[in-house]
């Protein structure tokens, strides 16, 4: 391979294994914040799921991502998939102070 071509795409790759820790790190924080609302949903017998914020999140995800140029439905799948996690989580948190 041209020396140049692998430098570049060295580079590359190095930009998206920053980006790739940066994005772990915004998750690990988002879910520091998820747990605190677990912990005040179970609190208050508040359910684990508000299917009316998701979908406003999704839609306001769906509207970023196409203001960033990124597939919006991969942008939904994405929060799902995360929405169901945080789910999970608080289910747990609502059965562990029962």
């Amino acid at each position: 391979m041209d020396p140049a071509v692998q430098a570049e795409l060295n580079r590359l790759r190095a930009s998206i294994d920053n980006i790739d820790a940066a994005v772990v790190h915004m998750l690990a924080e988002r879910f520091k914040c998820t747990q605190q609302v677990g912990v005040l949903k179970a609190e208050h017998n508040l359910p684990p799921a508000d299917p009316s914020r998701e979908s406003r999140q999704i839609a306001r995800l769906r509207e970023l991502a196409v203001n960033a140029r990124l597939d919006p439905a991969f942008a939904e799948k994405l929060l799902n998939f995360i929405i169901a996690e945080v789910i999970r989580h608080h289910e747990t948190i609502a059965d562990e102070t029962r």
